[in-house]
């Protein structure tokens, strides 16, 4: 019984409701102005703003080297990254970098934040040793506090004992 009052009602229901649907407009509206002007060049694509973090990025090995666990010296590999670096600041006299010191999450907070310390110090010592001036270098420590991997294996934890040049304007 209750399927014969039904069928009559949902068939109505629908017609109802179709009825009601939106009609398309006779005249679509204006497109979108566009308001983003961009008063410094964007530091991503091709064409990056010399002097800027992109350009370092383009121009440079890379701008991270990495440590071995509990250790602060600065390898071959290490080396090479921070000399393609120093050429960069060569040809950027006006560019200034602050160089970050991370450690992995095993061991304390105070230990990490030494240990990065240790790592930063270690970069801008040595980019110092081929001729970048130290006052155009400044360091910080996040210790383990940043990590660029999450996970807790030897994967994520060498990637994140590291030392990070950021350009700094």
């Amino acid at each position: 019984m209750m399927i014969k009052y039904a069928t009559p009602l949902l068939i109505t229901a629908t017609l109802v409701l179709a009825g009601c649907a939106k009609k398309a407009p006779e005249v679509l509206p204006p497109a979108p102005v566009d308001t983003y002007t961009p008063t410094q060049p964007v530091d991503q694509g091709p064409g990056y703003a010399a002097g800027s973090q992109g350009d370092f990025l383009a121009n440079t090995m890379s701008d991270r080297i990495l440590f071995d666990t509990d250790k602060f010296n600065v390898d071959q590999r290490d080396q090479a990254i921070l000399q393609s670096q120093a050429q960069w600041l060569a040809r950027n006299p006006n560019a200034r970098i602050t160089i970050e010191g991370h450690a992995d999450e095993r061991g304390t907070r105070d230990y990490n934040l030494a240990l990065g310390e240790r790592r930063a110090n270690a970069a801008k010592n040595y980019l110092a040793s081929l001729g970048v001036s130290p006052s155009r270098m400044t360091t910080v420590s996040y210790g383990k506090e940043r990590p660029k991997a999450l996970g807790s294996n030897e994967s994520a934890w060498a990637q994140n004992r590291r030392a990070v040049s950021i350009v700094v304007r």
